[in-house]
């Protein structure tokens, strides 16, 4: 991984995630932006990050169809120490995945399927497992911010097209106090 870009200014509007925050969060936002050039480094990158975070932490991951979603997640099921293989929940939409330890289970919710908001979501309890769980919705932008405005906005951007480019760009924004005090810059380490 190449080092971050310098740690953001939220007093400054940020180009890349300028959409993915709303402005009334902003004053609250750290960001750190990372280069990936591989899938064990954003496996790697899922391992670091489960180290920041604890039961009742949401992780909103965006990005394009095979931008490296689901091996983050991985990376975050390996760094819990969770059971079970992490794989892509799209057809089932969510998946437990209990701790094998005494950390917090990891609930993977996918909702490219869900087109509705909040309301399709609350059909999946996740206000409910948010106290006791980490809890991971890919293609959750626009559905589950309503669930906590503490939350670890991901934003995965790669090439597209036909491409055998490895490289991704990802921006991690901590909203909320939960993510005031965490140093996110420890992920480029």
């Amino acid at each position: 991984m190449e080092a971050p870009a310098a740690p953001h200014n939220p007093a400054e509007p940020e180009p890349s995630a300028q959409s993915a925050v709303p402005q009334s969060d902003a004053r609250a936002a750290q960001s750190v932006e990372l280069t990936i050039t591989s899938p064990d480094q954003m496996r790697e990158l899922g391992r670091k990050l489960a180290k920041l975070l604890r039961a009742g932490d949401l992780v909103m991951l965006t990005g394009e169809l095979g931008a490296g979603k689901t091996t983050l997640t991985r990376g975050l099921g390996e760094g819990l120490g969770v059971r079970g293989a992490v794989t892509s929940p799209t057809f089932v939409i969510a998946r437990v995945h209990p701790s094998l330890g005494e950390g917090p289970p990891l609930v993977h919710v996918d909702a490219y399927r869900l087109s509705g908001g909040l309301d399709e979501m609350e059909d999946l309890d996740l206000d409910v497992s948010l106290p006791e769980s980490v809890i991971v919705v890919e293609w959750g932008e626009g559905k589950v911010e309503e669930l906590t405005d503490e939350r670890l906005q991901v934003v995965i951007h790669r090439a597209v097209g036909d491409t055998t480019d490895e490289v991704r760009h990802v921006t991690l924004t901590g909203l909320g106090e939960r993510w005031s005090g965490a140093d996110l810059s420890v992920l480029s380490a």
